[in-house]
């Protein structure tokens, strides 16, 4: 399910020096609350040169904390129906985004988003880390498949980013 992304990840980290990761989700929509739980389990497990941001449904909101931690890198990570299989990952720069059809639960585009990021810092590199969801219905579990991912990814992103 994850095949290939650590070393996706390991290459674009690879000239980091400070890092935001953003988990995007709302937690009680099922697989949405994918990014925002690998988030919740980075807190306090990563370097200090890692910004570890709970972002819910509203990136935006956290654009001045952004802003104000000057990173070389923005990692989002978000569940979005992209046409793989349940539980599957995707790397994705924020300069090829238009490439991939997207759907996400929040209000604000991560398109718009990541080109307001961009103005602000036009030197950040900025990759978003799309999980293929099973169910967004409301309820507060992930599915086993998505759990899988998530526990994956939180071990592949502790491991590169202490």
């Amino acid at each position: 399910m994850v095949e290939g992304i650590e070393q996706q990840l390991k290459d674009w980290f690879s000239d980091r020096d400070k890092v935001v990761v953003a988990g995007i989700g709302n937690p009680i929509r099922g697989d949405d609350y994918a990014g925002l739980k690998i988030a919740e389990n980075l807190q306090n497990k990563v370097s200090s040169n890692v910004c570890v941001l709970e972002c819910e449904t509203v990136p935006e909101n956290y654009l001045v904390d952004i802003e104000q931690f000057h990173p070389t890198h923005i990692l989002l990570i978000d569940v979005a129906l992209i046409g793989i299989q349940p539980g599957e990952t995707k790397l994705v720069k924020a300069t090829t985004i238009d490439e991939v059809s997207t759907f996400s639960s929040h209000g604000l585009s991560l398109r718009l988003f990541c080109e307001y990021i961009t103005k602000l810092l036009p030197d950040v590199q900025i990759s978003l880390l799309l999980i293929e969801p099973t169910n967004m219905d409301f309820g507060y579990e992930l599915s086993p498949k998505v759990q899988t991912t998530v526990d994956k990814l939180t071990e592949i992103l502790q491991s590169l980013l202490t």
